[in-house]
C-alpha cells in the first residue's frame, strides 16, 4: 500500500509544520521528526534521529525537508517550527532561496494565537499514544511508524477536518469500496462521538 501511495501527490497547503518528540526505540532515547500541512493535516514526510542537539540534526531535519518536497511536489511558503536550531539550518538548505516565491520561516512559536503550535502537539499526542501501547518500538526502520503514517493520513477521520481524513481534504480518494478502510473509519468516528 505505502508504495502505491508514495505515487500520488496530496495537494497540501502552502503552509507546513514541524515538529520533533521524544520516544523510545529498544529502550534507547530517539528523536521522530515529523512534517504536516497546516491545512489538512497530512504527515507529509518523518525522520527517526538520535538526538536533536547534535551537530547531525540539521541534516536530520534536511532529510525531513527533502521527503517534504518529494512527497507534496513543491516547498512551502511558511515553515512553523519551535526554535530548534535545526530547523533553521535545514530550512536555509532546502527552502531559503532569493528568487520567488520565498519561504517565510516563523521559528519561535507559542501557545496561542495564530503562531501557536497546537496542531502538532495535538498530532504528537496521538503519535505518543500509539507508541505508549506498543511500549517504545523495537527498531528505527519499524514499519510500525509507516503503518502509522498511512492509518493516519488515509484511514482516521479527525474531528477537526469535519469528520474527513487528511489525504480526503488533501484530495485523495480511494477507488472503490474498501471495506477494511470502511469499518476502521466507522470504528474510529464511533470512538470520536
Amino acid at each position: 500500500m505505502g508504495k502505491y501511495l508514495d505515487q500520488i501527490k496530496p495537494q497540501v497547503s502552502d503552509t507546513w509544520r514541524a515538529d520533533e518528540m521524544y520516544l523510545k526505540i529498544k529502550g534507547n532515547p530517539k528523536y521522530l521528526y515529523a512534517l504536516l500541512d497546516d491545512e489538512t493535516r497530512y504527515w507529509i514526510a518523518k525522520e527517526v534521529a538520535g538526538d536533536k542537539f547534535s551537530r547531525e540534526a540539521p541534516e536530520y531535519a534536511s532529510r525531513l525537508f527533502q521527503q517534504g518536497k518529494e512527497v507534496a511536489g513543491k516547498k512551502p511558503l511558511t515553515l512553523i517550527t519551535d526554535g530548534l536550531h535545526a530547523y533553521e539550518l535545514a530550512y536555509r538548505r532546502e527552502f531559503y532561496a532569493h528568487e520567488k516565491p520565498v519561504t517565510k520561516h516563523v521559528e519561535h512559536v507559542t501557545w496561542k494565537g495564530d503562531k501557536g503550535n497546537q496542531k502538532m502537539e495535538a498530532f504528537n499526542g496521538t503519535v505518543r499514544a500509539r507508541e505508549k501501547t506498543m511500549r517504545s518500538l523495537k527498531r528505527e526502520d519499524s514499519p510500525i511508524l509507516d503503518g502509522y503514517q498511512i492509518f493516519h493520513n488515509h484511514m482516521r477521520p479527525h474531528m477537526g477536518l469535519g469528520g474527513k481524513t487528511p489525504a480526503e481534504v488533501a484530495g485523495i480518494q480511494v477507488r472503490g469500496e474498501n471495506k477494511w478502510i470502511t469499518l476502521i473509519q466507522n470504528a474510529s468516528r464511533r470512538e470520536n462521538d
